[in-house]
């Protein structure tokens, strides 16, 4: 990667993994991500999602629609958070728009692990 390139990341948006995630009206978190989710930038994006995971019953809206790029250590992170979530009788959405991250959940076998949505459910709004 050339050495003027800025590479934003999920990770990089507010320091803690993500954008800041905000109580919808029907009780749910959301967390929209952007950019990259990558082995760079996973791990503080682990460290806050593992915070939105660690309470009794959390529920969970991540909006993965501006997210440009995705590997398998992102892949990994949202596994991650969907067994902590249903560790803990919780629930955990992912809105995706993107051919090809839900063609990549095909491939992998994961599109029918994970609860996605084309846009943020009515009560996330």
């Amino acid at each position: 990667m050339p050495e003027n390139h800025v590479r934003r990341g999920a990770a990089e948006q507010t320091g803690h993994g993500a954008a800041e995630a905000r109580r919808a009206p029907g009780g749910a978190t959301v967390l929209p991500l952007r950019g990259d989710i990558d082995l760079l930038t996973v791990p503080a994006l682990a460290q806050r999602l593992d915070a939105l995971t660690a309470c009794p019953s959390p529920d969970l809206v991540l909006d993965l629609r501006p997210v440009d790029f995705i590997d398998c250590a992102g892949l990994g992170v949202l596994c991650r958070a969907r067994n902590r979530t249903l560790a803990r009788r919780g629930r955990l959405r992912l809105v995706a728009d993107s051919p090809c991250f839900l063609r990549m959940l095909r491939v992998t076998g994961l599109s029918g692990v994970f609860e996605v949505h084309r846009q943020l459910p009515a009560a996330c709004r």
